[in-house]
């Protein structure tokens, strides 16, 4: 089970220490997310808290945490704190990217494709699909978007004045 925490200051970061307790006992992992500018969710710097913060608050009080091995295409960074049975993790978008080894790939309910979560391009595969497009020729499409993928995206100010769907219009 991975139970999603969005950490904003002054919202839910007294909460932090809290949901690390929930794996001492309990095989989960909590990925903490860094605060995202998506439409809709009026982002501000002044509540995004950066990994490095949740995280030295969490070592302050349950000591170093334990790296532990993942996947080179992995959006987390994942941790133990010692003896408890779950992990903890951070989702770095804002001040750590991972763009360059992200894997992960979004087709959206209204059939369009996303290669990145703060890319406004898209690739629609809905209609070549209605209009009897081969699976070669949807291939294709896919092909080419995931070849214009960025290797970084722009910096979290930049991010915040992009157009951009609302996260729950992406799903993710």
């Amino acid at each position: 089970l991975k139970l999603n925490v969005v950490v904003m200051k002054g919202e839910n970061d007294d909460e932090v220490l809290d949901f690390v307790e929930l794996t001492r006992e309990r095989p989960v992992n909590v990925r903490f997310i860094e605060w995202m500018p998506f439409d809709g969710n009026v982002w501000s710097r002044n509540k995004m808290e950066p990994y490095r913060v949740t995280r030295e608050r969490v070592e302050a009080e349950f000591g170093a945490l334990e790296r532990l091995d993942a996947d080179a295409s992995a959006v987390a960074k994942d941790f133990r704190v010692g003896g408890f049975a779950g992990e903890v993790s951070f989702v770095t978008s804002m001040t750590d990217h991972f763009c360059g080894t992200c894997n992960r790939l979004r087709l959206m309910a209204d059939g369009n494709f996303k290669v990145c979560l703060f890319g406004a391009e898209e690739a629609n595969l809905l209609q070549p699909l209605r209009a009897g497009g081969t699976d070669e020729e949807l291939a294709g499409i896919i092909h080419q978007a995931v070849q214009r993928k960025k290797h970084k995206h722009a910096g979290m100010f930049e991010l915040s004045k992009t157009p951009n769907r609302a996260m729950v219009r992406i799903g993710g």
